[in-house]
């Protein structure tokens, strides 16, 4: 079965007042994520992964080690990234969630700190790319950043909450300002609550 563009999970402006204009949502939703739906199901049509989940196409496809990733993986990953990253954010000013707020001192010493290390992650990140808070295989949280369209799937983790630093993401609306805008997605647009129920 073929994979399909996800709705938004809110209107294309519900967060036009948070910093993520409804033109930033209208090119990275209905441009940019269709493309790696569409280009990926071009590419797995009459191959071994035709038919398998997201997941399973992530994980087989990754070459670790590799200095570019072929076209399945780049294709599949991406939509996996963004599909989550939607559900990710959210209008609803949602308070962080008690036990996800102790995870994350217990991990990090205190939320700022945790904020200040997904922010540096982010905005440290060469290129394109991501910055994630996963739940490593041991149990911890942790703060990593990954190329292009890699992700914690691709290293046993659990993805918590990832923010895409490619310039498509943020340009619209913070032109080349990578740091100001991992600061307002933290601040004014992370869903908590979906975050805490990936723990």
């Amino acid at each position: 079965m073929a994979f399909e563009l996800p709705d938004l999970p809110y209107a294309h402006d519900a967060l036009a007042g948070l910093g993520m204009s409804k033109e930033t949502l209208e090119y990275h939703h209905d441009l940019h994520h269709k493309a790696y739906v569409d280009n990926g199901n071009k590419l797995i049509a009459g191959t071994e992964w035709e038919g398998k989940s997201l997941e399973e196409i992530v994980k087989g496809t990754y070459q670790a080690g590799a200095v570019a990733q072929n076209g399945i993986f780049n294709n599949a990953s991406q939509h996996w990234n963004h599909a989550q990253f939607w559900e990710m954010m959210g209008p609803g000013g949602k308070a962080m969630p008690g036990e996800l707020e102790k995870a994350l001192v217990e991990s990090f010493g205190s939320v700022a700190k945790f904020k200040d290390d997904f922010a540096a992650a982010g905005a440290g990140q060469f290129g394109s790319g991501w910055c994630w808070l996963v739940k490593d295989t041991d149990g911890a949280l942790k703060v990593t950043k990954t190329e292009n369209g890699v992700n914690p799937l691709c290293f046993g983790q659990t993805a918590l909450l990832g923010c895409d630093v490619w310039e498509h993401s943020y340009y619209i609306d913070f032109r080349n300002k990578r740091p100001a805008y991992l600061t307002n997605f933290l601040e004014m647009l992370v869903n908590w609550e979906n975050v805490a129920s990936r723990m």
